[in-house]
């Protein structure tokens, strides 16, 4: 039996499969199983075949509702067609599901399980999107680790065919789909043995064709509608034994075994365990471990999901069994219990009632891993020791703080089964800054070695820049099971120095731990500069510090801003994985492979890179004490809102895990404007402003993308309290007198994209080089500019009335309602939000669609959409993927509705209010901000004139809508 290893995600290792096996894919993208669409149209661009030789046909369609829609029809016609989606993109394909399972056709949809969209938007994975499906009639089969997935990719295809019940093959989004892991890739030989060609040829002849003219899809009366769905039941009673048939071939042919439902730990345990998807390969392991210890327990694996096989289930269930643990990774509201408790409940009271059980088992049901949330051992043996508990809690938490309704379990923090023998590195980083690929890249070359397995999981939010990301690599020289985020670190990278005074980037550092530091300070004076809680980790944890300036060495090898190559440059040189030479030999060769189709020029570049980085890593002399001054500052002051404190500052120092049920908002509902805390301090260079040269165009204020370059003009009587080093000049228009002008710089929000240096016009007449804008280094003004940008928002803004909001100059003085968003440097769509919030902000109201702009617009735990000093700001809100343009017209449908009321309800308290100020605010024109700033005057003076009235209550919910509202709607991309 040949052995093919290759190192590779979930998503490829199923595309891999998927692809072979199809003839057609209507697909599109969705987040977390966009990959496996897009390696599909990669690899039929590239003119890939199937094992039967053909280049699959890969059609890209405008929604998911329309890849479902091309999907059956493509499959009513005869071709083998698949498709790849979650969350509500699977959803969205429901009604076809339908139609689908009903005809009885073959298929399997891929599918990388995510949370729903509820309260809130989750990219992230659970069980929910394929539980939402329970009742379509596709059969479900889950994986539970990236080779799983890969193997059973072609089970389910294979079940397909040979039973006519289409398939969902799912398995966990991001925690499998997106975890690098070293896996037996199936040669096309052993996929053309599983695939029985007599199935293909039948599920062909079944497609229409004039040929076979017939009618398919009829609409049916209640004569004959019934019947029609109990036809049905013969196929789905063969399903489990066609799935178990595929599996014991799959087995013959690769040494892999799996069962529809597999057991595992003591064959006579007295508490057993039932899950699927990834959470399994924890708790196998914890299985073992608690079993070496003297207990009793077992663990049962759901593979095959729908049609749930009684028989298959009880038969590997030992009879010894007192305590059954069901651990379902979703979330049924006002349900008795989560879908896989209620199967096997509904299971084992079948065989009661038929007399193949005498009793049933005491049962407990758990809740875990909502929104990719860990999943540990610890939480594993809280489970089980909670089924055998006196006063055990039936339906459980574990992963959270549950102080609303009491169902979460405590958990041993220290309970931790980290695999031995294995490098087990956890390397911080940041949005955009390269560390995810450069994490992927080492967990590549390292698999590529025969005799080294590799792990790769990636921890980071929606956004798509300016947010921490955190690499958890593991390897060693066995195959490593462990999904779960490393919690006992041997080697530590700090891709960006200020990590050190935001979040505690120590706290998982084994004793004697390597930590790299990307530092602009050398190894002889770092040590002043780490803040004092960081001093004394170092120390008592004996850990090992080495510093190198990454930025230093990407400006001197022309790298710009990409530090990756750099990092992992240190990384191999001090995780031990490979001897030092072998190390920079296999980074060099994978820059090789990876840029050569860039030219020789990059490739030099690199390298160049890679030998610099070698010789500029420096060994840190730990003092005995800790002696710093510095100290780690927290944004949000007591002085804030206290869900500010108890929550966001939480959620911004990575502690946002620990926080209980009672502080989260129930209903999705958040404050704004809250990235005014990040002070994220990433740009290398920001822009310094020279009042001398500066014509006072605006156009740098105007551009900006991140609203961190502001004007404002202002009496020279306020300068009395200005710090020492605040920059102003004379206002250079006419009518101005004794009149200051400032431009002033966010140095500490600033992104560094330098496109307010590319906009200023304005030279010095002696030097062309030199502007009214220069870059300067960003550290030197983070904190000398902090104090300026206090007493700048001080200053008084400029009425509205004495702006000119038709030019760019005039613009520059309306306050941004859109500032310091998560998105990637220089964008270009950010700074056309900022000027529609400048503009229109106090009565905009935006639906935007799931995107690009919805998460750097509202993506927790900070969001740039911000109120005015008034309270007046954007209402923003995000229904799903597709909908942006139905949704903004229910807003305005709605608004118009509500403008409608007030207007009937002011007529009918006119004798209350008054003729001329009823009338003033029926007919008011609003085609300016001033003009709906004084309408809005008009309405807080009806207010006042109804106050303690009988319908004042009744007016008030709907009188703000006579002030004209903006509504926009915003595309997910923009």
């Amino acid at each position: 039996m040949t052995h093919q290893y290759k190192t590779m995600d979930g998503c490829s290792a199923v595309s891999h499969i998927a692809y072979r096996v199809n003839e057609v894919a209507a697909i599109y993208p969705i987040t977390p199983s966009s990959p496996m669409a897009e390696l599909a149209d990669q690899f039929a661009a590239e003119k890939q075949r199937n094992i039967w030789g053909d280049v699959p046909n890969i059609i890209e369609m405008q929604s998911e509702a329309g890849a479902a829609g091309a999907t059956h029809g493509s499959l009513q016609t005869g071709a083998l067609t698949t498709t790849f989606t979650a969350s509500q993109g699977l959803l969205l394909m429901i009604p076809n599901m339908y139609k689908i399972a009903g005809e009885l056709t073959s298929t399997v949809f891929h599918v990388a399980a995510r949370s729903l969209a509820t309260g809130a938007l989750s990219i992230f994975g659970d069980h929910q999107d394929v539980m939402a499906c329970n009742q379509t009639g596709f059969a479900m089969l889950a994986s539970s680790s990236v080779q799983q997935a890969h193997d059973n990719a072609l089970i389910a295809q294979v079940a397909t065919l040979a039973s006519r019940v289409p398939f969902i093959h799912f398995f966990d989004g991001f925690r499998t789909s997106h975890e690098v892991n070293k896996i037996d890739v199936m040669s096309d030989d052993i996929i053309r043995e599983m695939i029985n060609n007599d199935d293909v040829i039948a599920h062909r002849k079944r497609g229409l064709a004039p040929e076979r003219a017939f009618i398919r899809g009829t609409a049916q009366n209640p004569d004959i509608y019934f019947q029609g769905r109990e036809a049905v039941n013969p196929y789905y009673q063969a399903v489990p034994n066609i799935v178990n048939d595929a599996m014991v071939k799959f087995a013959q042919l690769t040494g892999r075994e799996y069962q529809p439902f597999s057991y595992y730990g003591d064959p006579e345990a007295t508490s057993v365990m039932v899950i699927m998807g990834s959470g399994a390969q924890t708790a196998r392991l914890t299985v073992d471990e608690l079993n070496k210890n003297g207990k009793s327990v077992g663990l049962i694996e759901v593979h095959l999901y729908r049609p749930f096989a009684v028989d298959y289930f009880t038969n590997v269930l030992p009879e010894s069994c007192h305590h059954l643990i069901v651990m379902d990774r979703c979330k049924t509201p006002g349900a008795v219990a989560e879908p896989l408790y209620t199967d096997v409940m509904s299971a084992l009271v079948e065989q009661c009632s038929v007399g193949k059980r005498i009793c049933l088992p005491k049962m407990t049901g758990g809740r875990y891993g909502l929104s990719s949330k860990q999943f540990t051992p610890a939480m594993v043996k809280a489970a089980f020791d909670n089924a055998i508990a006196e006063k055990p809690i039936s339906q459980f938490t574990v992963g959270i703080n549950d102080d609303v309704s009491f169902t979460s379990l405590a958990i041993d923090n220290n309970y931790t089964l980290e695999p031995d023998n294995t490098v087990r590195a956890v390397i911080y980083g940041w949005g955009s800054d390269g560390s995810v690929g450069a994490s992927k890249s080492t967990i590549k070359i390292i698999g590529a070695k025969d005799n080294k397995f590799v792990q790769g999981y990636y921890d980071y939010d929606s956004k798509k820049a300016g947010s921490r990301t955190v690499s958890h690599l593991r390897f060693g020289d066995a195959p490593i099971e462990a999904p779960w985020m490393i919690e006992q670190a041997s080697f530590v990278g700090i891709n960006q120095f200020n990590f050190l005074t935001k979040f505690d980037c120590l706290v998982n550092a084994e004793k004697g731990a390597t930590v790299l530091l990307n530092s602009p300070y050398d190894a002889e004076h770092v040590w002043d500069h780490l803040p004092l809680t960081v001093q004394q980790q170092i120390i008592d944890k004996e850990l090992s510090l080495y510093v190198l300036d990454a930025m230093k060495v990407a400006a001197e090898t022309n790298m710009g801003r990409r530090i990756n190559t750099i990092m992992q440059t240190g990384f191999f040189m001090l995780a031990n994985v490979f001897e030092q030479q072998e190390a920079i030999e296999q980074i060099k060769h994978s820059i090789e492979v990876a840029y050569s189709r860039k030219g020789p020029a990059v490739v030099e570049m690199n390298w160049n890179a890679v030998d610099h980085a070698v010789s500029a890593t420096q060994k840190v002399t730990i003092p005995a004490t800790a002696t710093s001054n510095v100290e780690v500052k927290s944004t949000i002051g007591d002085d804030q809102l206290q869900f500010l404190q108890k929550v966001t500052k939480e959620v911004m120092a990575m502690r946002g895990d620990l926080i209980p049920v009672s502080e989260i908002p129930c209903d999705g509902t958040f404050p704004s404007g809250t990235t005014r805390f990040d002070k994220h301090r990433q740009a290398v260079n920001v822009p310094s402003w020279d009042p001398e040269l500066c014509i006072q165009c605006g156009n740098c204020s105007f551009i900006c993308p991140h609203a961190t370059i502001r004007s404002k003009i202002y009496n020279k009587d306020e300068l009395a309290a200005a710090p020492e080093n605040f920059k102003y000049t004379d206002v250079s228009a006419r009518g101005f007198p004794d009149t200051a002008y400032t431009i002033q710089v966010y140095a500490e929000d600033c992104m560094g994209c330098t496109l307010c240096v590319d906009a200023c016009p304005a030279h010095s007449a002696t030097d062309s080089n030199r502007k009214a804008l220069q870059m300067v280094p960003a550290a030197e003004q983070w904190d000398k500019q902090a104090p300026n940008v206090e007493f700048f928002e001080s200053l008084p803004q400029l009425p509205i009335n004495q702006v000119d909001y038709s030019t760019v100059k005039g613009v520059q003085f309306l306050p941004p309602h859109f500032q310091f968003p998560a998105s990637c440097a220089g964008c270009g769509e950010t700074a056309v939000l900022k000027v529609i919030s400048q503009l229109f902000g106090e009565r905009l109201m935006i639906a935007n669609a799931t995107g690009c702009s919805s998460i750097y617009g509202g993506n927790m735990p900070t969001t740039p959409w911000t109120q005015g000093k008034n309270g007046y700001g954007p209402a923003w809100s995000n229904s799903l993927f597709e909908d942006n343009a139905e949704f903004g017209l229910g807003y305005r449908i709605s608004v118009d509705h509500q403008k409608d009321m007030a207007s009937r309800l002011i007529k009918e308290l006119e004798s209350e209010i008054g003729h001329e100020l009823v009338q003033a605010v029926l007919t008011a024109e609003q085609s300016t901000e001033q003009a709906c700033l004084e309408q809005r005057e008009r309405v807080e003076a009806i207010r006042e004139k109804l106050i303690g009235h009988p319908k004042a209550a009744e007016l008030d919910s709907v009188i703000d809508t006579l002030v004209e509202r903006s509504i926009w709607i915003v595309g997910g991309d923009g």
